[in-house]
């Protein structure tokens, strides 16, 4: 019997950084500074140059970035922002947590992305930003969202949580407006533990992210603002900086697979679409199937592991009832039938070729 594919496993993704992390983690401990010293320094610069942005602040994970994206503009309690209805909830979440509005806008079906020409109709005198999410690894159409975000003056915040080095014609996700990214150990840059980072051009929003993410302070025990502990530690920054060098090599990989997915696949399944003005980095491969479980539970029968995102639409979370209102039957569509396939660092091509052929068998 040939052995399980695993849909992830960061032991076989991060084994060629081992020793390199090793030493990381010994320079760390060897500095006796383990709290935005040197390390975190040299991560944000490093992040803000591959991200083409002025400024990397790192914080302590993509919820804190969003957050922190969202309180640095001191909206009035009761604000409106605008957010796809088809998302992680995360996004949602740090919308909640600032005391400000969701409003749900749902997605295109063939991209999985907020549907621009739907965003105009939830527009009112209470929305202060829009909220975009590069769902899966793939740009939203920035080119109509920024219209439509200087047409009515609002703010622009990217949850770039899985879209490291996207692109949509040829600018990097995250400085289009507030970039706010996951380093979430299965992300295609991953830390080893929580992280994240928030990018801006802005030098004086950067100056009061520094503070928000460390108490509201910028002089020790002086607080200008109404803080959080939110600091990227050093011994992530350090991983961090490791990853990052090889960071397009990942890309480039997992594009790879990717291409085979797409060019060897059936049309029985639905799978991402490809287009010139959008570079796609494929955290997730995400097909569509009609019998979405009856598929999940055939491939786990023959040996290959995949995983659901989303299985529950954030309009239906338990933790959201009486926030959120409204029907989103395109989202719904989206959750209950997408499955997501292997394609990480720590497969190989002829895994993919395998999953290919045993789901070509349905």
């Amino acid at each position: 019997m040939s052995p399980i594919i695993e849909y992830e496993n960061l032991l076989n993704s991060n084994k060629e950084f081992n020793d390199a992390f090793i030493h990381a983690f010994e320079s760390v401990l060897n500095s006796g500074w383990y709290i935005l010293g040197n390390k975190v320094e040299t991560f944000e610069n490093e992040f803000a140059l591959f991200t083409q942005a002025k400024h990397s602040i790192g914080v302590a994970s993509g919820l804190d970035a969003l957050i922190l994206a969202l309180k640095v503009y001191d909206f009035p309690v009761g604000s409106e922002v605008i957010v796809p209805s088809n998302t992680y909830i995360a996004s949602i979440l740090s919308i909640i947590h600032c005391n400000l509005k969701p409003v749900l806008v749902e997605p295109e079906l063939n991209t999985y992305n907020i549907n621009p020409d739907l965003i105009e109709e939830k527009i009112t005198s209470k929305t202060k930003a829009i909220m975009v999410v590069h769902l899966y690894g793939k740009s939203c159409n920035m080119d109509a969202i920024m219209k439509i975000a200087n047409k009515y003056k609002l703010a622009l915040v990217e949850d770039c949580a899985q879209a490291h080095g996207a692109k949509f014609k040829g600018n990097q996700v995250g400085t289009f407006g507030i970039g706010a990214f996951s380093f979430y150990p299965t992300k295609n840059l991953g830390a080893i533990g929580d992280a994240g980072a928030i990018t801006t051009f802005d030098d004086d929003l950067a100056q009061k992210f520094k503070a928000l993410r460390n108490y509201g302070s910028r002089v020790k025990y002086q607080n200008d603002y109404l803080g959080y502990n939110s600091r990227l530690d050093e011994v992530q920054a350090a991983m961090l900086s490791v990853k990052l060098k090889y960071l397009n090599e990942i890309i480039h990989f997992k594009r790879k697979l990717a291409n085979i997915y797409l060019s060897e696949l059936k049309k029985d399944f639905i799978c991402p679409v490809v287009s010139d003005d959008y570079f796609d980095v494929y955290h997730i491969f995400n097909i569509r199937h009609s019998q979405r479980d009856d598929l999940k539970k055939y491939l786990l029968e023959n040996g290959i592991k995949t995983e659901i995102h989303y299985p529950i639409p954030p309009h239906k979370q338990k933790a959201l009832q009486g926030l959120v209102a409204g029907d989103y039957p395109i989202a719904e569509k989206i959750h209950n039938t997408t499955l997501s396939l292997p394609i990480s660092y720590g497969h190989t091509e002829n895994e993919i070729y395998r999953v290919v052929e045993t789901l070509n068998r349905f």
